[in-house]
């Protein structure tokens, strides 16, 4: 796509009213950069609430809102509403990937192998036996993510999580090398690992510039050191889990490759953050996709999921 075939005025949709706030200010500004260096006419919008406002004649939304709000299928819906196209993928398709309890579901429908895993009322014990991960299932980032190594913390994790949801996702924790792979249409891009600098990958060492003083980083390896019949697998493995949830846009796949070289799926990112740390542009980077042709490309998968859906 030419800087002339792009949509005459967009709107970046940024900021929004979840935990990820922050995050999404700084995805929102590198996109509009990105976009503006095209010649596109951007409006960069700061999405507080439900009720925002858009120039009447947007041609597209270009959505950067992470987690709650963004990612769940509640914008989508009011684009939609209001007759807007927009970037990503439709409201069920996001809504369902947001969803980690739904999105068990449709991994074990499609054969996608992933950590063994209960639903939990915030007032129940697991069944299963530590180590656990105990997760808040529509929340996004690490948000609400308690990893427990003992009986004794159980019940501490359950307490911290059910801060955001009635219902909790607990999964058999699973040691290994975190890695991650970025979806475009049916393009799996290389494998990303990374090594976080302590502990696991939680919202602190994924955005050090947001809090420099928790002294949180990783350190990021792509293409991860892994052999090409195993690449060829995980790559193969995410986009099966992309495809399970009925998304056709883009998405960041993220995967555990056990101590004996299993891999899991943990989860699907319908918006992954694209600030200068976030792990989906430095995967396309390395595909040889600057960040510039990675937006372009985006709102081409968006505009062909649109069409599709005029059939």
């Amino acid at each position: 796509m030419k800087g002339q075939d792009l949509p005459k005025k967009i709107a970046v949709l940024m900021g929004g009213p979840g935990t990820e706030r922050e995050v999404s200010l700084a995805t929102g500004r590198g996109v509009s950069k990105a976009l503006r260096s095209l010649g596109a006419e951007v409006v960069e919008v700061d999405v507080r609430d439900k009720n925002f406002t858009l120039p009447d004649d947007v041609d597209l939304a270009f959505i950067t809102l992470h987690g709650t709000f963004g990612e769940d299928g509640q914008v989508q819906q009011i684009l939609e509403d209001r007759r807007v196209p927009y970037t990503g993928d439709d409201v069920e398709a996001s809504r369902l990937a947001f969803d980690k309890i739904r999105s068990k579901e449709k991994f074990r429908e499609h054969g996608v192998n992933t950590p063994e895993w209960e639903t939990l009322p915030v007032f129940r014990n697991p069944r299963m036996e530590p180590p656990l991960v105990v997760k808040a299932p529509r929340q996004g980032s690490t948000v609400g993510v308690y990893i427990v190594k003992t009986a004794d913390a159980v019940r501490d994790a359950v307490v911290k999580a059910a801060q955001y949801d009635s219902e909790l996702l607990v999964e058999k924790f699973v040691p290994g090398r975190e890695l991650t792979i970025g979806i475009l249409g049916d393009q799996a891009l290389p494998v990303l690992e990374i090594i976080p600098k302590g502990g696991f990958y939680d919202f602190s060492n994924k955005y050090p510039f947001l809090n420099p003083q928790a002294g949180g980083s990783a350190q990021h390896i792509c293409p991860a050191k892994i052999s090409q019949d195993q690449t060829r697998s995980i790559q193969e493995l995410a986009l099966r889990a992309h495809r399970a949830l009925g998304l056709q846009v883009y998405s960041r796949v993220d995967v555990i490759l056990s101590e004996i070289g299993e891999p899991f799926v943990l989860e699907v990112n319908t918006i992954p953050g694209m600030t200068e740390v976030s792990l989906l542009p430095e995967a396309a980077a390395a595909a040889g996709i600057d960040y510039v042709d990675l937006c372009v490309r985006i709102i081409e998968l968006s505009r062909a999921r649109m069409e599709r859906s005029r059939r």
